[in-house]
């Protein structure tokens, strides 16, 4: 009888240690809302992307900068988040984000070129960069590593609302109001969140901080910007002779390769390089990469797709774009509980073979494709997604010990963003050569991207450039899942400490074994 009292109450205590109580989930609305502002962003933009290109009579691979621009500002500022929510208190880092975001998209809705529209859009970039390691790290710490799966799929639903309602309120705006009103509609959120960040989120005292790698981030920021702005210009100067290519490029890939041998010798560098020889972890970071590259710059090339091929408006494209979040959203519900019962390593490369499987589809793309082909492949590579990215992360996060998990979680999201800003760039800028090539050949003398610029009969021209540009991006998929191959079929559990550390104050988090145990003695 002892014995069933016992089991009883243990399976109890676990079943209430996985549940979300209403304090995690009430601070979980706050953080959420405010990466969802930085997430929004992202989508919104790319919608209004052809708008712009007209709006200041520019070219793709100039404009792609206010993407890039963005995602490169927000792995710069990740590693600071780190350092000053130690140094200054989570929560009063968090609302200085919130402010910082509302200032840069306010300016942003105010910019009369496309310089200052990217220089705003990177002052946005550095208030975002600091929401989005900050949500996951104040959800994460509330609710223990036992739930992080769960935790992190309320966090990705939340946020996946932004693929779902950015394209279709960006493509409104524009429309029907103006593309300024995309930044301009991020003052009213940024102040709720502020109102209610204040109120909700739990004060944390300041504590001594761990020295911030000041030489790796002016390495790694600037080479990264530099290699990215270098290989941008390879259209415009056909190849990479050229003096504008060549040189930028060049100075960023020695201050990247000089950052990695900074990182290698540096304690506390940006990016903890001794958490590779994890083998599980640095699978996983590979697979993230490749797959990220692909991702974000397939995304990057729907709604011009749909512009400038089909000639969809804004809002129009960014309606033809919902299933994909729609996708996204449902697997992230099923997706947090597979990867809390270890089976986050079957999905991996499971949802790459279906990403493989939509782009593939979407290189055979032409001027007639119907509509409900492309938005069932858009579907589907939503359910895909949400089967990757939560899941890969997580078994990233779970190799590792409790100590290095915040280290871990802070290189992850470096790498992550800095790949998203890589895809965005380098697809748009393989997508502005496809163009014009094919436009080139078609009426000798054009090579603009520009929709409006292109008559109907050159819509073939076009969509044949998007296809091939959706090549490049199967190819990396391809890479993708031979790295993903490698994965651990399952999970490998992280040795925790029995007790409090005395040096850095780490919490301790029972171990969920321990209750099954319990259950299989008694």
């Amino acid at each position: 009888m002892t014995r069933s009292v016992t089991a009883t109450n243990a399976g109890n205590a676990t079943t209430l240690s996985e549940k979300l109580d209403r304090r995690i989930l009430a601070i979980g609305g706050v953080v959420v809302l405010g990466a969802m502002m930085a997430m929004l962003d992202i989508t919104v933009v790319n919608v209004a992307l052809d708008q712009l290109i007209i709006e200041f009579d520019t070219s793709l691979a100039t404009m792609q900068w206010v993407v890039t621009g963005y995602t490169l500002a927000l792995a710069t500022v990740i590693p600071l988040s780190g350092w000053a929510a130690d140094r200054f208190g989570a929560k009063r880092v968090y609302l200085t984000a919130v402010f910082l975001f509302v200032t840069g998209s306010a300016l942003a809705g105010t910019a009369w070129s496309a310089e200052s529209l990217i220089m705003f859009r990177v002052l946005q970039g550095l208030g975002g960069g600091m929401l989005l390691p900050l949500s996951t790290t104040i959800l994460v710490g509330a609710s223990g590593p036992a739930r992080i799966g769960r935790v992190m799929a309320v966090l990705g639903i939340a946020m996946q609302l932004a693929p779902i309602a950015g394209p279709v309120i960006g493509g409104w705006l524009v429309d029907d109001v103006s593309w300024r009103a995309i930044f301009f509609i991020n003052i009213p959120v940024g102040i709720l969140t502020l109102v209610l960040g204040a109120r909700i989120l739990p004060a944390a005292e300041p504590r001594p901080a761990e020295r911030l790698d000041v030489l790796g981030l002016f390495l790694l920021s600037p080479g990264l910007a530099a290699l990215i702005y270098g290989l941008a210009q390879v259209p415009a100067h056909q190849g990479v002779t050229h003096p504008q290519v060549f040189l930028p490029a060049g100075a960023g890939a020695v201050l990247v390769i000089g950052f990695l041998v900074h990182a290698a010798r540096t304690p506390n560098a940006l990016i903890d390089l001794k958490l590779f020889r994890n083998r599980s972890f640095s699978v996983a970071t590979a697979t993230m990469v490749l797959f990220m590259i692909a991702l974000f710059g397939s995304m990057l090339l729907f709604p011009l797709y749909f512009q400038q091929v089909r000639g969809q408006d804004a809002l129009q494209a960014g309606l033809l774009i919902v299933p994909q979040g729609i996708g996204v959203m449902i697997m992230m519900s099923i997706a947090g509980r597979l990867v809390d019962r270890g089976h986050a390593a079957r999905l991996v490369p499971l949802g790459i073979v279906l990403v493989i499987g939509v782009v593939a589809t979407l290189t055979q793309l032409s001027d007639t494709t119907p509509y409900w082909t492309i938005g069932a492949a858009l579907f589907v590579l939503g359910l895909a997604v949400g089967m990757v990215g939560m899941p890969n992360m997580s078994i990233a996060l779970k190799t590792l010990r409790p100590q290095d998990i915040a280290r871990g979680s802070t290189s992850l999201t470096i790498i992550q963003q800095s790949a998203a800003a890589i895809g965005s760039a380098t697809l748009s800028v393989i997508l502005s050569h496809e163009i014009s090539i094919r436009l080139a050949s078609a009426r000798p003398g054009t090579t603009s991207p520009v929709a409006s610029s292109a008559p109907d009969l050159l819509a073939t021209s076009l969509a044949d450039a998007y296809a091939s540009t959706f090549g490049w991006a199967l190819a990396l998929l391809v890479l993708a899942l031979i790295a993903a191959s490698f994965l651990p079929r399952t999970t490998p559990a992280a040795a925790e400490p029995s007790t409090v550390s005395a040096d850095r104050g780490e919490p301790t988090f029972p171990d969920q074994r321990s209750a099954d145990t319990t259950r299989k003695a008694t």
